[in-house]
């Protein structure tokens, strides 16, 4: 979603109402995860942690070298090339 940080920021907050309303499940079942799982574990950390982790990414894309790895930011930027058949 990189350049459209609103679209971003709406998304996230849907999103938090609904783990918030649901009592922040681990998982969601269904064809198009409407659906709490029937073994489902409410009050996961994780999925509070995802979310405020989403949430501090698009305050600041600079934030992502507080969770990034030191064997992440040794590798370089791709190299992006032209197709041959242009």
């Amino acid at each position: 979603m990189k350049g459209r940080p609103q679209t971003v920021k709406r998304a996230i907050e849907q999103v938090e109402q609904r783990l918030s309303k649901d009592g922040w499940p681990e998982y969601y079942d269904g064809k198009a995860e409407r659906y709490i799982g029937k073994q489902v574990r409410k009050c996961q950390t994780w999925s509070i942690s995802g979310n405020l982790v989403a949430k501090l990414m698009i305050e600041n894309p600079a934030n992502l070298s507080l969770i990034s790895l030191e064997e992440d930011k040794r590798i370089a930027k791709p190299r992006l090339t032209r197709s041959a058949s242009f």
